[in-house]
């Protein structure tokens, strides 16, 4: 295979790094750099937070982190090889519940429990499911996380429906929601729906394409589909629509190769 053939096949596989949104902040602009799936980076003033890194996303330019934030113990969030790629010696890995095998040295932050970690304040949220159903996500197994940066608050929800606890957070700037999880949670209208409880300046979608992430680890993965039978695009024009005359930014991530 000629060598042009095999950087187009490789970007197919893999998340490529996208240009960083800049958000105005005291000590210096919040940089916000979405790499794959629910993984993104985090910069400001010279600090770097590596959120749910994973090694099938374009990691060639992500930068050392001073802190990570890992939401849940499946493969695509808490990825062993990325952490130990991309962590700065010693720097904190907070991780959840069932975190500890994959990361020995990482610290549990219990949902409802925060902390200051490299100079950063993280309050762990609840992330779970209602609706009955594989795969199940259950009470005190996964974490959103709420960060405070430059005196900004940001919301990382992880993989969660809009449970009391998330519709509990305040004072939201920057908002990441997942959407289109399987047997139909938080579809686009509940996304929205919750999105609109949160009332942040600007959010964006993210975790949304499921199959990309089963076959980005197993080519013979069986491919599901967006439950309600629409596509993506489709799924992320809904949820567009329902935030029409909301005063809240839609902001396109680029999480998933073309």
């Amino acid at each position: 295979m000629r060598p042009g053939v095999v950087a187009i096949v490789a970007a197919l596989l893999t998340g490529t790094l996208v240009a960083a949104d800049r958000f105005p902040a005291a000590g210096g602009d919040i940089e916000i750099t979405p790499i794959i799936h629910s993984s993104l980076q985090i910069e400001h003033a010279g600090k770097v937070i590596q959120v749910d890194p994973w090694s099938v996303g374009d990691l060639s330019n992500a930068k050392p982190a001073d802190l990570i934030l890992i939401s849940d113990d499946v493969g695509h969030h808490l990825d062993v090889k990325a952490i130990a790629k991309l962590r700065k010696p010693g720097a904190p890995v907070i991780i959840t519940a069932n975190g500890k095998k994959g990361v020995p040295d990482g610290i549990v932050l219990a949902n409802g429990e925060s902390m200051d970690a490299a100079g950063v304040r993280v309050e762990s949220i609840a992330a779970y499911d209602i609706k009955p159903g594989a795969p199940e996500h259950p009470k005190g197994e996964a974490n959103g996380y709420v960060v405070t940066i430059g005196g900004k608050r940001l919301y990382l929800a992880g993989v969660t429906e809009c449970v009391p606890e998330v519709k509990a957070v305040k004072n939201i700037d920057v908002a990441f929601m997942p959407m289109n999880i399987p047997v139909e949670r938080m579809m686009p209208a509940d996304a929205a729906a919750c999105t609109k409880l949160l009332k942040p300046k600007v959010v964006y979608l993210y975790h949304y394409d499921q199959d990309y992430a089963s076959r980005a680890t197993n080519p013979k993965a069986r491919q599901q589909g967006v439950p309600g039978g629409i596509t993506i695009a489709q799924s992320l024009q809904q949820f567009r629509d329902a935030l029409k005359g909301e005063p809240i930014e839609v902001r396109d991530g680029r999480w998933y190769p073309n």
